[in-house]
């Protein structure tokens, strides 16, 4: 990690794929990460961890199943949300996005349980910056 100031602007536009995360910093034990989206992420689980998202640009949907049932969240730019650990969601953004996600360093992208991962979505911890 550096210890200068990072540009979000400038991270983000170092790289053009979709759902696959880039670390910008680390926080004690937990990465912060950037990542452009669009379209439908697979549904996941985070069994030990919360997993904190924050629209930069674009709208963000969230699938949430929830013992009460299905539902989703919507969140425009500016918005965040938390999803529970041990929640089973998936994001999915109708337009080009971007986010930051907050979460413990070595978590994977798809979660500890999900469904069959689609060929556009990187399974990874995150990718340092070029």
């Amino acid at each position: 990690m550096t210890t200068e100031p990072v540009s979000l602007t400038s991270a983000l536009a170092s790289f053009t794929e979709r759902w696959s995360p880039r670390v910008v910093a680390a926080v004690n034990d937990y990465d912060v990460r950037v990542a452009k989206v669009e379209g439908e992420h697979v549904w996941h689980v985070h069994e030990h961890t919360d997993e904190f998202f924050l629209v930069l640009d674009g709208e963000l949907h969230i699938g949430l199943r929830e013992p009460a049932g299905e539902r989703t969240v919507v969140l425009p730019k500016g918005s965040l949300y938390t999803v529970p650990r041990g929640t089973e969601h998936r994001p999915f953004a109708p337009v080009p996005t971007e986010i930051l996600v907050f979460e413990p360093t070595g978590t994977l992208s798809v979660g500890d349980r999900h469904d069959d991962v689609p060929d556009h979505v990187d399974v990874t911890t995150g990718h340092a910056l070029a």
